[in-house]
């Protein structure tokens, strides 16, 4: 099933610069997508447009629908198909969380610095499921349990900035799939963090995403990273997709010179790359 259908996406800045430009690409039930690019391709705009969370003054254009039957009907008609173009903040709001849900670089900036942790996990949780008293606090040490945070209570009255990076990330991670969504967007979520600390974040995505059936948008500059987590991949190039095609066709037989540029990068970046991405690949193959 047709989870996420992006038609012809444009984004311009109040400035009138085209920032995604003609950007279309489907998105099944359970399948993961990558989009990688460099710095200023268009891959987070993508994604806040996605999301409807695109920043004041921003003009926005083409379609993004998502098709989900099994949403909030708090207002009081169907939302299995919901436009997000042009949609207005009450049913935006529906949408997000249950439909789905981002993950961010920068935990630090993404998470309440004045709220202790564990409300912070709550809320989604209390505002979609409905969740109250024990049962709510029972919810929270779980959420936190199962991104495999250690002392889930302490880690609950703590504020952001007296755990590390690593935590944080696994704190936004839980808040993300709190109420089950059909898609997770990961917006670079390991570049903030150490390798070790990377592999580990990845692994746990990879883990989550998989036990849930979850959908997974993943967004990164690392083409490498992509590789490892992404069954099919998007180039974005200054906000156009320029490449498409199996994580495998585009990192082994990349036809775009741009592509081209990325891979020869990576390789050179990391001389064990192939490795890497070699067992992605073969990961992925029946």
């Amino acid at each position: 099933m047709t989870l996420l259908t992006v038609a012809g996406l444009h984004v311009r800045s109040p400035e009138g610069r085209d920032l995604v430009s003609d950007v279309s690409f489907t998105l099944d039930a359970g399948e993961r997508l990558g989009l990688i690019g460099e710095s200023g391709s268009g891959k987070s705009m993508t994604a806040l447009a996605i999301m409807g969370l695109t920043p004041p003054g921003m003009t926005v254009s083409g379609s993004v629908v998502f098709d989900a039957p099994g949403l909030d009907r708090s207002l009081d008609r169907r939302l299995d198909r919901i436009e997000v173009v042009g949609a207005g903040e009450r049913r935006l709001t529906s949408l997000r969380g249950r439909a789905t849900s981002t993950v961010f670089q920068e935990p630090l900036t993404a998470l309440d610095p004045l709220m202790r942790v564990g409300r912070q996990v709550a809320e989604p949780l209390r505002r979609r499921r409905g969740l109250r008293g024990r049962a709510l606090r029972t919810a929270v040490t779980a959420a936190l349990e199962e991104v495999r945070l250690a002392d889930p209570e302490r880690i609950a009255r703590a504020y952001p900035h007296e755990i590390s990076g690593g935590q944080r990330q696994r704190v936004a991670i839980a808040m993300a799939i709190a109420c089950d969504p059909a898609l997770l967007i990961a917006d670079e979520p390991t570049t903030a963090l150490d390798v070790t600390v990377q592999a580990d974040v990845l692994a746990l995505l990879d883990g989550l995403v998989e036990e849930r059936g979850m959908a997974l948008l993943f967004i990164s500059h690392d083409l490498a990273v992509v590789s490892r987590i992404a069954e099919r991949v998007i180039v974005l190039k200054d906000g156009a997709a320029v490449e498409s095609g199996s994580a495998g066709e585009v990192v082994n037989a990349p036809r775009h010179p741009y592509t081209r540029d990325l891979v020869g990068s990576a390789r050179r970046l990391d001389g064990a790359l192939d490795g890497a991405l070699d067992g992605a690949i073969d990961w992925r193959t029946p």
